[in-house]
């Protein structure tokens, strides 16, 4: 029996099938078969269905006497089927690479649901490939499975068959089956949902659903688009003959006005002469199904209530003012945004010929963020050590709560953000300042940097268009043209940057100041982050910190931290920082009991003060992480792909900062055997902080502000040497094997 059967109608897409069929047989996963129902089709998709099962064993064409529809040619592929799961994939789209062994690998890890969501992305007949706008719901924290109702808002997304995985057994027990006619998903996607036992979600583009410029039966005008009141008749039958489905009634009823009121407001979808006649079975189906209790947005009250009294002219009065309204609401916010922006513009050039603040000095970190990084650590000490200085701080209103009461906040965009960079005599960034900047004689900029370079950067990114990503190289050279110095934390560092942002500028090798706190934070501090971060008594905290992957359109965690939190046991708690924080509109769901999420935790460094171990892969974390003299485990499972993609300027696996492992599986024995700190552990840390951390001990930004902010040359704080330096709560080098996990 195989795992997956992949049925594919075909109806008038031989333009397309060959794609179709080729992405299912190209698949990495083998496991499956494919059953491919020409619907009487009067083009070639028989014969290219015959073709492909002469070829390929695991393909079944299967030819239906007369043209059924879509629903029906499903119901016979169903027949046909021997596989675990059910995937229907229309003959138009396509499955993008390596999908079924990420749907496998999805359900194996949540416990074979009835029901696993996955993503899509539309692709336009001009090559553009947008993803789903509503991919926050399929957010994979939380339970890995569960019913409808503890996530409603799954309901939000396109309701269709071809992005799920359906067990087979669960669709024979409940007899579900596809009706014909148009909107033939309507009466199988939210009867399934409302019934699964329990579904689960998976946050991976497996679909490329085509937009086609023409042809495709939804944007065709047609009297079948009235099939989509049958289709509802069918939803409510299907809830009224389960009482204990009633909960959904209103929530039906909410999405099926919506659905009326796109299909009438389309213009290319219903005869002109028929417009009229679609009002009134509209009106008809809301009277008869009219449900209250779902929560309706205020735009929408309005039409759901003209509809429901069947008021087609006002309804129609409105619709047609809508958009002109909306258009008049768009004209005035550009001549609003227009008329701004030339008046910053102005702003900005009559600052910048007034004279500079000789003691003003502005910062900025990670493109807008709050106060964090080596600009907060220089800001920092530039208070404590510079008399008369006056600090800004740019970042977000949002954020604007973590800027210390010394230091002013400027929110970006606004007339004193562009007064501060006109007539500020320091700039300091970590990143980049808004292109609009023109650097002044006399204003000094200060580039901090990131981190250490594992990754490639700079021009060094020129021949790797997938990192790249349509950077700007001549806005980032002149960028760099404005820099006066270059912060370097180790030799490294330096020939990496002189090389990938090659000017004029003085690097100062002077070590990272945001490991400063890693030096001169006690015991107590830490445990009173663990608190606040919710850190159990006695636990061992693993902080698991993955980088960003260029060549991924998706960025999903490489590892399960829901099994690795099952592996370690009670004892342990995971710290998961996604590679970027996540949207806050994103309706994330609380995660696993053991696992805290800390992804949009501002400051990197108190969650490495916090933690007892580091779990990561490519990101330069792990060059500051070593300071603290903690284990670090590198999680290196797509090392090939990662350095074909992106490009690292030395081999991680050759001299890592602590254990390698190479797959899941690898990474669960080195906690299982406490290899991850063991003494060969520690002896790898000890050399990787020997070459990358020569000048990190507590004083970095001491030494960047009196050379900078106060010109001095001589009598710098010498470092520290290693053997000299404290790290706080250190973990205990073990001699062997220890005790394990799990206990």
């Amino acid at each position: 029996m195989p795992r997956f059967t992949v049925i594919v109608p075909a109806f008038r897409v031989q333009a397309y099938l060959h794609a179709c069929l080729d992405s299912v047989l190209s698949q990495s996963f083998k496991d499956y078969e494919v059953i491919v129902v020409d619907d009487c089709s009067p083009d070639a998709c028989g014969p290219i269905a015959d073709e492909y099962a002469r070829r390929d064993p695991r393909v079944t064409a299967l030819h239906l006497p007369r043209n059924t529809g879509l629903g029906p040619a499903r119901n016979a592929g169903m027949g046909r089927a021997g596989g675990d799961y059910l995937i229907f994939l229309d003959g138009d789209d396509t499955l993008l690479p390596d999908a079924l062994q990420t749907i496998a690998d999805r359900l194996e890890a949540t416990g074979g649901p009835d029901v696993l969501m996955y993503d899509y992305a539309r692709t336009y007949w001009t090559g553009r490939s947008v993803r789903n706008v509503l991919a926050a719901h399929l957010d994979e924290s939380g339970p890995a499975a569960f019913r409808l109702t503890d996530r409603p808002e799954l309901l939000r997304l396109l309701m269709v068959v071809w992005n799920k995985a359906y067990r087979r057994s669960f669709i024979e027990a409940e007899g579900f089956a596809f009706p014909p006619g148009y909107y033939e998903d309507t009466p199988w996607t939210y009867p399934v949902l409302m019934s699964a036992g329990s579904i689960a979600v998976l946050d991976a583009v497996c679909v490329s659903y085509r937009q086609r410029r023409r042809g495709n039966i939804l944007s065709t005008t047609s009297e079948k688009h009235f099939d989509v009141f049958d289709q509802y008749d069918r939803v409510f039958a299907f809830i009224d003959a389960r009482p204990e489905l009633s909960v959904w009634r209103p929530v039906m009823f909410r999405r099926m006005l919506d659905h009326f009121s796109a299909l009438f407001a389309s213009p290319d979808r219903l005869p002109h002469h028929r417009r009229a006649a679609f009002f009134r079975r509209a009106a008809a189906s809301c009277r008869r199904y009219r449900t209250p209790g779902a929560p309706v947005p205020r735009r929408a009250l309005l039409r759901h209530g003209l509809l429901w009294l069947g008021a087609r002219r006002t309804y129609r009065a409105l619709s047609g003012a809508q958009p002109l309204g909306d258009r008049l609401r768009r004209a005035s916010g550009a001549v609003r945004r227009a008329v701004r922006g030339a008046a910053l513009r102005a702003h900005y050039r009559i600052q910048s010929r007034l004279p500079l603040r000789s003691r003003d000095a502005v910062f900025t970190a990670g493109g807008g963020r709050g106060y964090t990084g080596s600009p907060a650590a220089i800001e920092a000490k530039v208070r404590e050590l510079v008399p008369g200085v006056r600090t800004a701080w740019i970042c977000r209103p949002a954020d604007a709560h973590t800027v210390p009461a010394g230091t002013r906040h400027l929110a970006p965009g606004t007339f004193a953000h562009w007064t501060a960079l006109a007539r500020s005599a320091y700039l300091v960034n970590d990143a980049s300042f808004d292109p609009g900047l023109v650097k002044r004689r006399g204003q000094v900029l200060l580039q901090t940097h990131e981190g250490t370079e594992l990754r490639s950067v700079g021009i060094d990114l020129l021949d790797r268009p997938a990192a790249a990503r349509g950077t700007d190289f001549e806005q980032l050279l002149r960028s760099v043209d404005t820099w006066d110095f270059s912060l370097s934390a180790n030799p490294h560092s330096t020939l990496v940057r002189e090389r990938a942002y090659p000017s004029a500028y003085t690097t100062l090798e002077y070590g990272s100041p945001r490991t400063d706190v890693y030096h001169r934070t006690g015991p107590d501090e830490v445990a009173r982050l663990r608190e606040t971060l919710g850190i159990p008594a006695g636990s061992t905290a693993l902080l698991y910190a993955p980088a960003h992957r260029d060549y991924r359109r998706v960025q999903r965690p490489a590892l399960d931290l829901e099994r690795l939190v099952g592996v370690l046991g009670p004892r342990f708690v995971v710290l998961a920082r996604a590679p970027r924080p996540p949207d806050p509109a994103g309706g994330r769901r609380a995660p696993h009991p053991g696992i805290i999420d800390v992804s949009g935790h501002r400051c990197v460094e108190t969650l490495a003060l916090a933690s007892d171990a580091l779990i990561t892969d490519y990101a330069s974390l792990m060059f500051d992480y070593v300071n603290l003299d903690r284990p670090v485990v590198l999680h290196l499972d797509d090392v090939e792909a990662y350095e074909a993609a992106r490009g690292t300027y030395f081999d991680i696996t050759a001299f890592p900062p602590g254990v390698v492992a190479r797959d899941q599986d690898e990474l669960f024995d080195v906690f299982a055997t406490d290899r991850w700190r063991d003494s060969r552990s520690a002896r790898l840390r000890a050399a990787f902080r020997a070459r990358f951390c020569p000048y990190d001990d507590g004083y970095a930004a001491e030494r960047v502000v009196r050379r900078v902010f106060l010109g001095e040359r001589d009598g710098l704080p010498l470092p520290v040497p290693s053997t000299a330096r404290r790290a706080p709560g250190a973990l205990p080098v073990q001699d062997g094997a220890g005790a394990g996990v799990g206990g």
